[in-house]
């Protein structure tokens, strides 16, 4: 604003100099002399003008361009022979985003003075704007003939050259501003670019050497073509230029990060590691190329003293940046691949804590909660989590399990539900329906325990999990107990050897007064003992009741008694030694 203000500024008092005299030289040259009256007509008009030139100024300046807009037409009007009325007059049109018009305007100043600057800026940028590169090339060619010692018209040219696709004029202008103001970075770092869009890879290191021999203790040259030469696959080559910018400079962590990752890539892991011990160490470098770099390395470890060393570098990630959440993500990644499922838990949660905009991470929380049963700490997070992600359906099944196991039915079907709205991932609509059946069984809600349940196995018939609570608790209502044993048999024919699935067979059997073979499958239940619960014993001692073997059945209810897992009945049945059903 304070260029542009200058600028017109200038072109009123050159706008009034100019239109005013030169009307007053060319009346002084059709007439010998000039009479009173004229002059006071003279005067006259060009205090009009200067007045009404100001006042479109100030509305400019102001930023009210459609009110400097008639202004400015009225003196085009007036004065159309003078470039400077037309020039303020596209410099509204812009400001209105009128590009046509402006350009018309402009184009008309240019043509009434080519030799004005701001005019041929102007008309040149117009031009650029509707990408008319070659016609605002042809104007910052003539500027920059005449100055070429301004950078300016310079950076432009190249510019426009660069977006018309015209790399080898770009460059030859970049050289002019070259021999003119000497070598700089930023020609330099456009003139590489350039050239490795034309594939042309020598000539870019060429750029990269000049810069060096230029300034050769500036460590970042040698940085910068290390990186050309890594992206381009050079590796053997980079390796000298690192080299000697940590002679240079020790400290100088971009090149051990870079050093490291070619390292990484040759397959030296020795090499890799010490490179990327001084790097993790250095507090001055930024987080993210550590990360960076240690993924890659996390991609190729192989052995148990790989991972083990990768983990000690990401807990110096993690010491080194104790407010980045993305170090604590690679250090929870390394451990949940090294094992250490609770101490990968933790530093998730701690990366969700820092930035909990991550819905992955916040995923991976609530997973690992899952697999190590911390159902409290599962209820935690994932409140936590929708805070942040309402709207994700995964969430509120998380939320929705852990209140179900909790037994917090009526909280976790309103969850359990809403993530049934949510997710639209096909094949968890049966687990979703299968835990609301649990929920609903909860709250003795019996009709829509069965309906969730029916519609978990419409979608998945095989689902252990329905099939066996769905078929237990129908033995429990002593309710369809057809469908019971038709489910709990499908059940143990997918699952024959699980000890619970087993006992869900035999007591649907039990209600159906089936003794012997309900016996015949609990018995097959407690094969493996390790796997056995208090609850299969206590049923083998219902069911060796029912055959009328009363001792061996008491026996096994104090067995069941001392595992635990077992019906508030057990006691009285022992005390009594008699059955006792609710």
């Amino acid at each position: 604003m304070r260029t542009e203000f200058l600028k017109l500024t200038l072109l009123i008092s050159l706008f009034v100099a100019t239109g005013i005299t030169q009307d007053s030289n060319a009346q002084r040259r059709s007439k010998a002399k000039e009479t009173e009256p004229e002059k006071e007509e003279s005067a006259s008009l060009h205090l009009a003008v200067e007045s009404q030139a100001v006042e479109g100024m100030k509305f400019m300046m102001k930023d009210e361009p459609a009110k400097a807009l008639p202004i400015f037409q009225k003196l085009a009007e007036m004065l159309p022979q003078d470039a400077a009325s037309h020039y303020m007059l596209a410099s509204a049109l812009i400001k209105l985003d009128k590009g046509d018009d402006a350009m018309a305007e402009s184009k008309k100043a240019y043509d009434l003075d080519k030799n004005n600057i701001f005019y041929a800026q102007q008309l040149a940028e117009l031009y650029a704007k509707k990408r008319k590169y070659a016609e605002a090339a042809q104007i910052y060619e003539v500027l920059l003939a005449k100055s070429p010692e301004n950078i300016q018209y310079g950076v432009e040219l190249a510019a426009i050259y660069v977006f018309n696709d015209q790399f080898d004029k770009a460059i030859a202008t970049y050289n002019v501003l070259e021999k003119s103001i000497g070598i700089t970075e930023e020609i330099t770092h456009q003139k590489q670019q350039l050239y490795l869009r034309q594939n042309n890879l020598e000539k870019a290191l060429t750029e990269s050497k000049k810069l060096i021999a230029a300034e050769p203790n500036e460590v970042s040259y040698r940085v910068e073509m290390a990186e050309i030469l890594i992206a381009n696959d050079r590796l053997a080559e980079a390796i000298k230029p690192l080299e000697e910018a940590i002679k240079i400079n020790p400290d100088e962590a971009q090149a051990h990060v870079l050093l490291a990752d070619i390292y990484r890539r040759n397959g030296d892991i020795e090499k890799c590691n010490q490179e990327l011990k001084l790097v993790f160490a250095n507090p001055n470098l930024d987080a993210e190329p550590k990360i960076r770099v240690l993924a890659g390395y996390k991609s190729m470890l192989k052995t148990e003293a790989e991972i083990s060393d990768a983990v000690l570098l990401a807990k110096q990630l993690v010491d080194t940046h104790p407010n980045v959440a993305k170090a604590y993500v690679m250090y929870a990644d390394l451990l949940r691949i090294s094992g250490k499922t609770p101490e990968s838990r933790d530093n998730y949660a701690i990366a969700a804590r820092l930035d909990g905009s991550v819905y992955e991470v916040w995923g991976a929380v609530l997973q690992l909660d899952g697999e190590l049963n911390q159902v409290d700490s599962m209820l935690v997070h994932s409140e936590k989590a929708l805070e942040v992600f309402p709207n994700q359906g995964m969430l509120w099944y998380s939320n929705g399990t852990a209140l179900l196991m909790k037994k917090n039915y009526k909280q976790a079907i309103s969850s359990l539900e809403e993530s049934l709205k949510l997710i639209t991932d096909k094949p968890m609509i049966p687990f979703i329906y299968a835990q609301l059946g649990d929920a609903y069984n909860g709250t003795g809600d019996n009709v829509k325990s069965d309906a969730s349940y029916d519609l978990a196995l419409k979608e998945n018939p095989d689902n252990d999990h329905v099939l066996n609570n769905y078929s237990y608790f129908l033995s429990l209502r002593k309710e369809k107990l057809d469908l019971a044993l038709k489910m709990s048999a499908k059940l143990v024919q997918m699952h024959a050897d699980n000890p619970t699935y087993l006992d869900t067979h035999a007591w649907v059997l039990y209600i159906m007064k089936d003794y012997k073979k309900a016996k015949v499958f609990l018995e097959k239940a407690m094969t493996d003992s390790s796997a056995v619960s208090g609850t299969i014993i206590e049923h083998y001692g219902d069911v060796l009741f029912k055959l009328g073997e009363r001792d061996n059945a008491v026996a096994q209810w104090k067995k069941a008694r001392k595992m635990g897992e077992t019906t508030e009945l057990l006691d009285k049945k022992i005390a009594t030694g008699a059955l006792h059903e609710q």
